[in-house]
C-alpha cells in the first residue's frame, strides 16, 4: 500500500485526543522491527531517519529506499519522515525522494533566519505533497541547538506557525533529547497554553527520558507525535549483549541481531497501544 500522509496521521491522532508513535530508523533492522510492531498492534507509525542517521550510513538515498519500501509493502499505515534535518538541501532531497514529511530543524539560528529557512523548505515540500515540522525552542541534550532549560514562547509560536505555514511544530516543555533514565516531567500548563495558541499538531521531543504516566499527561494537555529513539535503542542493546553473554560462541551476527530487532519490536508495539489509549 501506499505510504501515509504524516499530516493526516497525526491530525486524526489529534482529534481523537489520542498520540501516534514516531519511532527512529538506525539501520534495516530497526525499521523491520518498527514496521512488524505497527502491524502486530494494528496502529499506524511514524519512522524516522535522522540526519545523524544519514551520516552513520554515509548517504540519504540506500537507508532511505529501504525504509520507504517497508513502508510500502506493510499493511498497517506507515509514514515516512526525516528527523532534524539542518541542512535545506536534505530536506529537499528526502523531498525528492518521497518522503511524507521532512522535519527542518533551524532552532539553532537567529528567529528570523529559522523563519526563512524553514519557509522555504515549507515551499519546496508543499509543492510535492509532503508535509513540514518545525522546532521552536531548544529541546536539550544535544550540542548548539539544544541548550537545556529553554521553553518555547507560545505567542513566538503562533507566529512563527503563521509566517512559515509548517504543518506540525516541535515545542520545548521540558523534555531532553537522549536521557538514558526516564525521569523527565513536563510543562503541563505550557503544553496547554500553546496548544490553546496554535491551530497545528504538536510534536514531543525526547520523550525517551519521559515516564509513561507523563506522556499520556502531556498527550492529554495537548501533544500528539510523541518520537522516541533513545529508549528503543536500550532494547535493541541489551538484548543483543544478554545473548551475546549467554552464548559466547556465536559468530553469526543474524542471530543476535535478530534478538534486538525482537525486543525494540515488543517496545515499540507496546508504545504504539500506550500513545493510542483514549482518555
Amino acid at each position: 500500500m501506499p505510504t501515509a500522509s504524516t499530516k493526516e496521521l497525526v491530525t486524526a491522532a489529534a482529534e481523537a485526543k489520542t498520540g501516534i508513535g514516531a519511532f527512529n530508523v538506525i539501520h534495516l533492522e530497526t525499521a523491520e522491527a518498527l514496521v512488524r510492531a505497527a502491524e502486530e498492534a494494528q496502529l499506524p507509525v511514524i519512522l524516522q531517519i535522522s540526519q545523524n542517521c544519514v551520516k552513520y550510513h554515509g548517504a540519504l538515498e540506500p537507508i532511505a529506499a529501504t525504509t520507504l519500501e517497508l513502508a510500502r509493502a506493510s499493511s498497517a499505515q506507515v509514514a515516512v519522515h526525516l528527523d532534524h534535518c539542518e541542512k535545506v538541501d536534505l530536506a529537499k532531497r528526502a523531498v525528492d525522494l518521497g518522503f511524507n514529511s521532512v522535519m527542518f530543524d533551524g532552532s539553532w539560528t537567529p528567529y528570523e533566519e529559522n523563519v526563512s529557512m524553514t519557509a522555504e523548505v515549507v515551499d519546496y515540500a508543499h509543492a510535492h505533497n509532503c508535509d513540514v515540522e518545525a522546532e521552536l525552542g531548544e529541546i536539550g541534550g544535544k550540542q548548539n541547538a539544544h541548550a537545556p532549560g529553554v521553553r518555547t514562547n507560545p505567542n513566538e509560536a503562533a507566529s512563527f506557525v503563521a509566517s512559515t505555514g509548517v504543518d506540525l511544530l516541535a515545542v520545548a516543555v521540558g523534555s531532553q533529547h537522549a536521557m538514558a533514565s526516564r525521569t523527565a516531567s513536563l510543562d503541563l500548563d505550557l503544553i496547554a497554553e500553546i496548544k490553546d495558541a496554535l491551530d497545528v499538531p504538536l510534536v514531543l521531543h525526547g520523550s525517551s527520558g519521559v515516564p509513561d504516566d507523563e506522556i499520556l499527561r502531556g498527550i492529554r494537555a495537548g501533544m500528539t507525535k510523541i518520537n522516541v529513539s533513545t529508549h528503543l535503542n536500550g532494547f535493541f542493546t541489551r538484548a543483543i549483549r544478554e545473548f551475546l553473554t549467554d552464548n559466547p560462541e556465536v559468530t553469526d551476527s543474524r542471530k543476535y541481531v535478530a534478538k534486538g530487532r525482537e525486543a525494540l519490536g515488543a517496545e515499540a508495539s507496546r508504545l504504539l497501544t500506550l500513545f493510542a489509549t483514549e482518555a
